[in-house]
């Protein structure tokens, strides 16, 4: 496999193995170690505003039990992050999505956008931010909650959706989740009946959790259209190893 075939890697929540997860110092790091594309997540303040942070509850990177949705924007920015003995000291922010959309289309530097259950609660508010939306070419969204990719698809229909797998996915009934292009599964799942599910649906597929140590790495399932990974230059590495 040469350098332009390989399948694109996805930094996962930036590259989080380097830099604290969903941050910019982690989206920069991503970039330079050469990632295609970067995941993150996103809820929103208690305005409606998109933010990237992945807990409905800021306890374990803030250190308070409010939750993202009560907060507002100005809050949201101002917290510091990290672990509770280095908090005090870190120059890590949660980022206002807007920033770094601004700068991933600057890069040009695909988006894959993870919708989180906590938006379930405001449909109104994914509908406002879905207008007008301008992605970086081959961005998509994500979510495990396949009603908020029916909501992106009936405002947004140009942009790729991806229903992340579950226990409770119907693998022999894939067809019928209309508003998903393709199937975002853990690397557990790189089986050949899940993979040949979504080739029968016609439906491509990603995986996460991948570390770079994977054997299918250097001969991928023609299925496969990403990887999802906290090591995106080891995944890189491990492509290039042909």
């Amino acid at each position: 496999m040469s350098n332009s075939s390989c399948i694109p890697v996805f930094a996962h929540r930036g590259a989080s193995a380097y830099a604290l997860e969903n941050t910019f110092q982690a989206f920069e790091k991503a970039l330079e170690l050469g990632a295609n594309g970067i995941e993150l997540d996103i809820q929103f303040s208690k305005e409606g505003l998109p933010v990237i942070y992945h807990d409905p509850q800021l306890s374990r990177l803030v250190g308070t039990n409010k939750l993202v949705s009560d907060c507002t924007i100005e809050e949201l920015l101002r917290f510091k992050l990290g672990k509770p003995w280095r908090r005090l000291f870190s120059s890590y922010k949660i980022p206002a999505f807007d920033a770094v959309l601004a700068w991933a289309n600057q890069q040009q530097l695909p988006l894959n956008i993870e919708l989180k259950s906590t938006i379930l609660d405001n449909r109104s508010g994914l509908i406002n931010f879905l207008r007008g939306l301008v992605l970086p070419t081959g961005s998509h969204f994500s979510s495990f909650h396949y009603e908020l990719l029916e909501i992106v698809k009936a405002h947004r229909p140009e942009y790729e959706t991806a229903f992340i797998a579950t226990k409770k996915i119907k693998w022999d009934l894939l067809a019928d989740y209309q508003a998903a292009d393709c199937i975002h599964m853990h690397k557990r799942y790189y089986k050949p009946r899940y993979l040949e599910a979504c080739v029968t649906s016609e439906k491509a597929c990603r995986f996460y959790a991948i570390d770079g140590s994977e054997p299918f790495l250097t001969n991928p399932h023609h299925a496969v259209i990403g990887w999802i990974t906290d090591y995106p230059d080891r995944v890189i590495a491990a492509q290039r190893r042909l």
